[in-house]
Order: C-alpha cells, then structure tokens, then sequence
C-alpha cells in the first residue's frame, strides 16, 4: 500500500540510505546502512519506513532491505 507521496522530494538521509542500498550486493540490514552512511541508526529506521511507504525500498529477506527499480530511478532523478 502506498501513501500517495512519492511526489515527495527525497531528504539527504534518505538519499545516503538509498546510495548506500544501491552500492550493496544483496539486501543490507539497518546496521550496515548506518555503518555505509555515518547516520544514527534511528535516523536510518525512520527513512527506511519512509522509503518503504514511498515504495522505493522493500524487504525481500526479513530485517534486509533492498532498493526498487522506483527507488533507483528516484535517486537518479
């Protein structure tokens, strides 16, 4: 289900936690994307459920993320 605000502009945390899931092999964990970014992992916690809302990260393996080919096309934007 989204929430409609995709139109949204996207915060500079949440354009490092997109950047640092493109850079990732596989799914990353909330951990190492705090780690890749030098963000508090709470920060980290928010812009997940955030992009998640947005549809521009999903988690194919519980407590991992991965970035949607809407999330790529939104950091290249």
């Amino acid at each position: 289900m989204k929430c409609g605000c995709s139109n949204k502009q996207l915060t500079d945390e949440q354009k490092k936690i997109l950047q640092a899931l493109s850079a990732c092999a596989g799914p990353c964990t909330s951990k190492d994307m705090a780690t890749a970014t030098g963000l508090d992992t709470k920060i980290v916690s928010a812009g997940i459920t955030d992009l998640k809302k947005q549809g521009y990260i999903d988690s194919p393996v519980r407590c991992k993320c991965g970035i949607t080919a809407a999330g790529l096309a939104a950091l290249n934007s």
